[in-house]
């Protein structure tokens, strides 16, 4: 993260495309049915009324950056980045919005049309437009999103872990990331809780374009 060109590119690639990848490194083994699967995952989606994590952020050349991520629903989500790092991303339940507070620029547009809207999006079909990945673990499920009508949207792959106490029975791991130049980026999730209070205030911001017309 040495330039804000580059910080712009990581962070954006959040919201803007996703990469279907498997697991590797582990002996196969027997795999459950994909339907059964694709179910299960997107019953633990929906389980999730409100969930804090702290996450890490990777991108493909080692770049990282941390910060706390939290959920809400219907539809509502924030990126607090890590300080020093002047952008945040927030959705209100209708739209994903990103807000470069060093150029004092906001970009704005329909969660539907990210792939984020597999997590946000209550009205998505994300069972029409999954499918399994084989990871080669019994305990990790790798499910992929993506609507074959809009291939602009991305593909969300969604990696979670079997995990008893979490809502549904499977715990968000992470998503992997790519855009249309191949630009990949990783987002990991720490020590998710979930049913935590979260303020409707938290999905607002102030809009640094305010800030500058009133300089003016």
């Amino acid at each position: 993260m040495n330039t804000p060109v580059t910080r712009r590119r990581l962070i954006a690639a959040i919201a803007g495309t996703a990469l279907v990848t498997a697991v590797t490194g582990a002996v196969p083994l027997a795999h459950a049915d994909p339907a059964t699967d694709i179910t299960q995952a997107v019953a633990a989606l929906r389980a999730i009324d409100s969930m804090r994590a702290e996450f890490v952020q990777t991108d493909a050349n080692g770049g990282r950056v941390t910060g706390t991520v939290t959920l809400k629903r219907p539809g509502r989500i924030r990126f607090q980045y890590q300080p020093g790092v002047p952008l945040l991303i927030v959705s209100d339940g209708s739209a994903l919005t990103m807000i470069d507070y060093e150029v004092r620029q906001v970009q704005r547009w329909p969660i539907k049309n990210s792939p984020l809207g597999a997590l946000l999006d209550p009205s998505k079909d994300v069972a029409r437009f999954a499918r399994i990945n084989p990871t080669g673990r019994a305990d990790l499920v790798s499910m992929a999103v993506r609507d074959p009508g809009h291939p602009e949207y991305g593909t969300l792959t969604l990696l979670m872990v079997r995990k008893p106490s979490a809502p549904g029975g499977l715990e968000l791991d992470s998503w992997i990331a790519t855009d249309a130049q191949a630009r990949r980026t990783m987002v990991r999730l720490i020590n998710p809780q979930y049913g935590v209070p979260v303020s409707d205030s938290l999905f607002k911001f102030v809009d640094p374009r305010a800030q500058n017309h009133r300089a003016g």
